[in-house]
């Protein structure tokens, strides 16, 4: 199951950027005491009493400003609401209620989504008697916090944890396949996802997603369980610009988190883009099997070497996705469409890709033969062994006799030795440098 979500809403300048990076223990966020600083949605990870949450920091709510900046500002975090598990509405202890927060209290009201009241800035006794105010909210007990004191911190997340989903929980069974298909708007990702099905005309049911703004497809083809995650849902009809793109990224986050073979959707009339780059570059860090699907090949004006040139500028914009296979396919004629599966049942295969131990480290001998570990500081790196620890992505642990001499090259240099002899085509892997036991 994918983490949960929470945003963090509120008018400008309320401390919502500053609770984040108390939350996230990272000082990710702008803060300022300007409003409206805080003009894009910032995401991280955190953790409260074992449970890992994806955090979202959003730009403030003014709902009746009509300046463009914050127009854009709501609808992003109007966007990380709909996104969101929970929601934590953050207002200002020592200034009161504002007309703007009843705004944001009316909007919150109309969601289903547990919200969380937030009642900053109570960084001294003098201000207790202020949280009394908000119950005129509706949005049931406020919580007073401090969050540049971190006062209260823990009351706040005790609430927020207690409105996730069930740990335990899981929709489908270990052999269905999950794939996610994630890109910018209007990429035509639903329109691959139409071919797919009228193609195999196996539909088993549409479950649209509560939390998490994708529409669950599951599926079966050629003896095989599917679940295609599409994520399209994020476009707006006549709202696709530039600040809306932006907005589609924790949506295709949370897709990603849910899958085993995530597949990005990339427009071949427009190539990769700054957005495409981080929606693979979260696809890696996640450890997803991965597939490049390059939509709209039948517009684009080629030759014979259009397709290793355009691979090559792929590979250039996303260095570290050098494992992903690249389709080009189009949903409008239905081109290679047919082919995506069974790339899908490679990867995911690959992405579970078991090796012995004992051939494991054959390969590893014989790349350290063919090219010696460079010397450092006198001393050389020395590899003891090597073994698999896990799958889904796969992971090696390897022991050698100092860490701090495994230069990232050579680690490079190992995983090209060993993807040469066991393939792991489509997945990242991760390698765990151990030092030797001291006894």
């Amino acid at each position: 199951m994918s983490k949960p979500v929470v945003a963090i809403v509120g008018r400008p300048n309320v401390g919502k950027s500053t609770l984040f990076n108390k939350i996230s223990g990272k000082r990710i966020s702008i803060v300022e005491d300007i409003p409206g600083v805080t003009r894009d949605r910032i995401y991280a990870e955190a953790e409260w009493t074992g449970r890992t949450f994806s955090l979202i920091d959003t730009g403030g709510i003014e709902p009746f400003s009509q300046d463009i900046i914050m127009l854009q500002m709501k609808r992003q975090a109007e966007v990380a609401i709909e996104t969101a598990n929970v929601i934590v509405f953050v207002v200002d202890g020592q200034e009161g209620i504002t007309s703007t927060d009843q705004e944001v209290a009316n909007m919150l009201r109309k969601t289903s989504k547990k919200v969380v009241l937030a009642c900053n800035k109570i960084d001294s006794p003098k201000y207790m008697n202020n949280i009394y105010e908000f119950y005129n909210l509706g949005l049931g007990e406020p919580i007073g916090i401090s969050a540049g004191q971190a006062l209260g911190l823990g009351d706040l997340l005790d609430e927020v944890v207690s409105g996730f989903p069930k740990a335990d929980e899981e929709e489908y069974d270990d052999l269905t396949i999950k794939v996610a298909l994630v890109g910018r708007p209007n990429v035509g990702k639903s329109s691959i996802i139409n071919r797919i099905l009228g193609e195999d005309r196996v539909i088993v049911s549409n479950i649209p997603g509560t939390t998490r703004d994708a529409i669950d497809t599951p599926f079966e083809a050629g003896g095989q369980k599917y679940v295609l995650i599409d994520t399209a849902g994020m476009r707006k009809k006549g709202k696709i610009n530039e600040a809306i793109e932006r907005y589609s990224v924790i949506r295709s986050l949370t897709a990603i988190e849910r899958s085993d073979v995530s597949i990005l959707v990339i427009d071949g009339d427009a190539g990769v883009t700054e957005q495409d780059s981080k929606i693979a570059g979260y696809m890696h860090e996640q450890g997803r099997g991965a597939i490049i699907v390059v939509n709209k090949w039948d517009i684009v004006e080629k030759d014979d070497k259009t397709m290793n040139k355009y691979k090559e500028d792929i590979m250039k914009a996303l260095p570290f996705m050098s494992y992903a296979p690249i389709m080009f396919v189009s949903a409008l004629t239905g081109q290679r469409v047919s082919r995506i599966l069974e790339m899908v049942d490679i990867v995911s295969n690959q992405h579970a890709l078991r090796v012995q131990t004992g051939l494991l480290n054959d390969v590893i001998s014989e790349a350290v033969l063919m090219n010696q570990p460079a010397v450092s500081g006198g001393r050389r790196l020395n590899i003891l062994y090597g073994t698999q620890v896990s799958v889904k992505p796969p992971t090696f642990a390897i022991f050698v006799n100092d860490p701090e001499l495994m230069h990232f090259s050579y680690e490079r240099y190992l995983e090209n030795q060993i993807r040469k002899s066991f393939g792991f085509r489509g997945t990242p892997f991760r390698f765990l440098i151990r030092g030797k036991d001291k006894e």
